[in-house]
């Protein structure tokens, strides 16, 4: 069945090593002292494979989080984020079939608008991605409007990827992973809903990787607590439950009832397909995520969602 993947990953190409980058005999790349894996980051080729076996037209492809380096001073980020951008351009050249996403560094708003501004006309790239949570500055930052407008006025996606939790308590049973990232997914959905981003720029699109993290399960608690003007919660925003409804989310729950809630919250028109190839924590087979509503919504969310989201 054709469609796309729109949560996979792939390493930069890189010539000259930036401070802080290494390389190993393997062709790996060590980021600040720790090497990045798994070995498929590296062979877009290996990416292309995948998509053959899933039996999907093509991907969209953005860094993975140990390159995002959201811990660089803000001297050095913006040199690191457009090699990085133009390291991940020559890792997809000579395969059509996989559409980069530019990182831009949340972490530092004027820096990000600065890289949109010098790669948002470049169609080699057909949006852009971001740190959800992590380091980044808070969504409702005043400092990000300007990338919002920009965002929506030129139709381009972002794509929010859960940056490293900063939650020490983490640390223990993979944690980081298995916790910390739904749940920065969800502290940058918040941020958007109540911050009033999404009422702002309605016609913003951005997608939630990982099924929109914790999101689908605490969605009727947001809307509570401004059905009842929980201290704290804005009695001028758009609610809840219908603000949400602005976003789009990837069918990566590995669970079909947790696929279905989120249906549910964001709707039939706002799943696409995501594998996070080539992670162990992803899957071979994102469309089988969503088979159990049927062929038409497979269809839905691997070609139609996937193309009202990239402006194809």
């Amino acid at each position: 069945m054709p469609g796309y993947d729109l949560h996979t990953h792939l390493a930069p190409a890189l010539g000259e090593l930036p401070p802080g980058i290494e390389r190993a005999p393997d062709g790996a790349l060590a980021v600040d002292g720790r090497p990045v894996g798994p070995v498929d980051l590296y062979h877009a080729e290996r990416l292309e494979e995948h998509l053959d076996k899933a039996g999907l037209d093509g991907a969209v492809v953005s860094l993975p989080p140990p390159f995002f380096r959201q811990t660089l001073p803000i001297e050095w980020t913006p040199a690191w984020v457009r090699v990085a951008n133009e390291g991940l351009l020559a890792a997809v050249a000579g395969a059509p079939r996989l559409a980069p996403l530019a990182y831009l560094p949340l972490e530092h708003p004027e820096a990000a608008i600065a890289e949109y501004r010098r790669i948002g006309r470049d169609r080699r790239f057909v949006g852009v991605a971001a740190a959800a949570g992590g380091l980044s500055a808070s969504l409702a930052d005043s400092r990000l409007d300007p990338l919002w407008a920009a965002l929506e006025a030129d139709r381009r996606p972002l794509l929010l990827h859960p940056g490293a939790s900063p939650d020490i308590r983490l640390r223990e049973f993979y944690l980081g992973n298995l916790l910390g990232n739904p749940s920065e997914t969800g502290l940058a959905a918040a941020q958007l809903v109540f911050g009033g981003v999404l009422s702002r720029h309605p016609a913003l699109k951005v997608l939630l990787v990982h099924c929109g993290g914790v999101v689908p399960a605490v969605a009727g608690r947001w809307q509570r607590g401004a059905d009842t003007a929980r201290p704290g919660v804005p009695s001028e925003i758009e609610p809840p439950a219908h603000a949400l409804r602005r976003l789009f989310v990837d069918c990566l729950a590995h669970d079909p009832a947790v696929v279905d809630l989120a249906v549910t919250v964001f709707g039939a028109d706002r799943m696409v397909l995501g594998s996070d190839w080539p992670f162990p924590m992803g899957t071979a087979d994102p469309a089988g995520l969503v088979a159990h509503r049927g062929t038409a919504f497979i269809r839905r969310a691997g070609v139609g969602n996937a193309e009202a989201l990239l402006g194809w």
